[in-house]
Formats: structure tokens, C-alpha cells, sequence
């Protein structure tokens, strides 16, 4: 029987038209398993990150000078899993009578401290404290134990603040980190002073 293919007619290689026909699928597949990779390592960055910091914004004027009504600040929540808070720290912390609320104030006695306001001035276990922070001196008075595992807060513009001279100590269970940077707006950019309120004698 004759052969039906003579020397001219060209031949088809199956082969490779099912290798082209799966040729891509490799490379989608890669693609695909990239962008999964990059979401799963930027949640898993995201929570880091919120696991160590926060992000919260100033509402208000009691931090006057110091930080001002909109300005946006980074928390350290490690601060005090691995040390503890100081005289002159600012923290952020859930305000006791409503813990929905996140307060930012300055820390002024810890634990165990008398604390007691007179003649616009605030003495720490009877010593006067240099306040530099401060919008002017407090026009109240009064006088404070901090009971154990709890803070005195006040806030820099002492005048017209919300802080421990109302409503009493913050527990140290309601602390959620140490204000540590204003990240915005822009021209605000900088660290938190946290001067340690160096004692004299009264």
C-alpha cells in the first residue's frame, strides 16, 4: 500500500503543542503563591507591630505645650513588661471610670508616693519637682497617697485637665504604654520629653 505522506508534507510534533498548551500554568501558579506569601507576612507584620505599639490620636488640650489636640503618637505597650514607669513618663492608659476611654497623661507619683499641690507648686514625698513641661501652675490644692499598683497623673496644662487631682490614681492594669513619638502631622515629628522630675529640697 502506498505510503499516504510523501517527502514534502510537513510534519506536526504533538508534542510540543501540549507542552506549549500547558506552558504559563507554572508561572500563574508562582504569581498566585507570591501574593499569598506577601499578604500572610504583612498580617503577620501588622500584628507584630500592634502586639509592641499603638496609634493613638490627642484629644484635647490637657497636654498642652507638650502635645497639642490632633496629633497622632506612637506607644510603647512593652514599656513596662520590661521596666517601670518614672516620675515625668507620659503614658497612655484606659481612663478608670470608663475604660472604653484612652486617656494621655504625665506620670507624677508612683506607687507608695505622697503627692501634695500647694501654692501652685507639686511636691513629691515633700519634695518640690521641676516641671518645665507645664502650661502654668495648678491653681487647686490638695494632697494624695498613690496606693500600690497605681500611678498620679496630671496633665501638663494643668489647669484644664481631667487627671488624678478628680478622679484619683490610674491602676497599673489599665496602663497601655509609654507615649514615645508625635509621627504626625509632619511638622510635629519628634520624640516625647520625658524629663525625670528632678527633687529639691522644699
Amino acid at each position: 500500500m502506498e505510503n499516504e505522506f510523501s517527502e514534502n508534507t510537513p510534519l506536526v510534533d504533538l508534542s510540543s503543542e501540549q507542552e506549549g498548551g500547558q506552558k504559563g500554568s507554572p508561572g500563574v501558579w508562582r504569581f498566585t503563591l507570591d501574593i499569598l506569601e506577601t499578604i500572610v507576612l504583612s498580617l503577620l507584620l501588622f500584628l507584630a507591630i500592634n502586639a509592641i505599639s499603638a496609634r493613638i490620636r490627642v484629644d484635647g488640650y490637657s497636654m498642652e505645650p507638650t502635645l497639642l489636640n490632633g496629633e497622632f503618637v506612637i506607644v510603647n505597650k512593652l514599656a513596662y513588661t520590661f521596666g517601670e514607669p518614672s516620675l515625668g513618663d507620659v503614658i497612655v492608659f484606659h481612663y478608670p471610670r470608663d475604660p472604653k476611654q484612652e486617656y494621655i497623661k504625665r506620670v507624677i507619683g508612683l506607687a507608695g508616693d505622697e503627692v501634695k499641690i500647694l501654692n501652685g507648686q507639686v511636691m513629691v514625698n515633700g519634695n518640690s519637682i521641676n516641671e518645665p513641661y507645664i502650661s502654668a501652675p495648678p491653681r487647686y490644692e490638695s494632697e494624695w497617697i498613690v496606693p500600690a499598683d497605681s500611678l498620679f497623673v496630671l496633665g501638663d496644662n494643668r489647669n484644664n485637665s481631667s487627671d488624678s487631682h478628680n478622679w484619683g490614681p490610674v491602676p497599673m492594669e489599665n496602663v497601655i504604654g509609654k507615649a514615645l513619638f508625635v509621627y504626625w502631622p509632619p511638622q510635629q515629628w519628634g520624640l516625647i520629653e520625658h524629663p525625670i522630675a528632678a527633687s529639691a529640697a522644699p
